[in-house]
């Protein structure tokens, strides 16, 4: 799946537990991380395709992310499993959503073993885009209900934009006169 698809769905599962806007953040970290083995596209076509998947998608990264995370951001006993289960969300999207021929190697440095399965759909499918949609549009909800957007705490100001962009076509809304009454 695409990296602001996991990063949205770290930010819609966050705002269903009573957070700090720094552990919001966290969980989107969490949610996307696993991607970080991607970088080795810096080094080159092969390192990608080589460790994509391998150095961030395992278990083991897992622990070490939501721990060190968990200790950042407080609450350790309520995080932590938090941002271990976003950072599994991000391999069960991947697992289905990354194209044929993608592995995910859940032991390693342990076990070289890669986990795949048939059922899986391209990477620019319809399922990703429904996905993308479905997170996106919770997202709007949630800064609609709870007058926050992911940007809270990297940015303030357009974070206020955006919330106050959604409820003010609320507003303009309400304002209008019902049908069939003059203002």
């Amino acid at each position: 799946m695409h990296i602001p698809t996991h990063i949205l769905s770290g930010w819609c599962v966050a705002n269903a537990f009573p957070l700090t806007p720094r552990q919001r953040l966290f969980c989107m970290i969490a949610a996307a991380v696993p991607d970080v083995d991607g970088l080795g596209i810096v080094a080159g076509q092969e390192m990608y395709w080589r460790f994509h998947h391998v150095l961030g998608h395992n278990l083991f990264f897992g622990l070490i992310v939501a721990t060190v995370l968990a200790v950042l951001g407080g609450r350790a006993l309520l995080t932590f499993p938090i941002y271990l289960a976003l950072f599994h969300l991000h391999l069960l999207m991947d697992f289905f959503g990354s194209g044929p021929g993608w592995k995910i190697h859940y032991f390693w440095p342990i076990s070289q073993v890669g986990y795949k399965t048939d059922l899986v759909w391209n990477l620019s499918s319809w399922q990703n885009t429904l996905a993308a949609a479905v997170l996106l549009a919770w997202t709007a909800v949630i800064a609609y209900l709870q007058r926050r957007t992911p940007l809270e705490l990297i940015s303030p100001r357009l974070d206020r934009i955006g919330v106050e962009a959604l409820r003010s076509r609320d507003v303009s809304r309400s304002a209008e006169p019902p049908s069939g009454e003059s203002a």
